[in-house]
């Protein structure tokens, strides 16, 4: 399977479970990928090609949509509506809370899930 890969989508938005998570909000990198089919694509046109703008556009406007608890939640609400792009079969999607509220933890939380369209 052919990818596109676009890697941290930089937004800031109020998910969380902590009460000051959704009051003040926080940084999240958003990374993607998407497992694309290329077939058809001979003439260099970006009508025969997923254009990888519409899947930014898709993750920043969930992560200023509704607020949601769980990185899982917003991970997968993500994968589902990438789906629906033109040719795209697979996605991979990456939240990451850079700076989480937790002690000692110096590399972020990140949740990790895979999406595959059902035929």
């Amino acid at each position: 399977m052919n990818r596109i890969i676009i890697e941290d989508i930089v937004c800031y938005a109020y998910h969380g479970v902590l009460p000051e998570e959704i009051k003040i909000g926080q940084e999240f990198r958003v990374s993607i990928e998407l497992g694309v089919d290329f077939s058809g694509l001979n003439d260099d046109r970006i009508d025969q090609a997923t254009d990888y703008r519409q899947a930014v556009k898709i993750v920043e406007e969930i992560m200023q949509g509704k607020p949601c608890r769980l990185l899982e939640t917003l991970a997968c609400r993500i994968a589902d509506k990438l789906l629906s792009l033109p040719k795209v079969e697979e996605t991979t999607v990456e939240v990451c809370k850079p700076n989480p509220p937790l002690p000692g933890v110096q590399g972020g939380v990140s949740v990790l899930i895979n999406r595959r369209k059902q035929h």
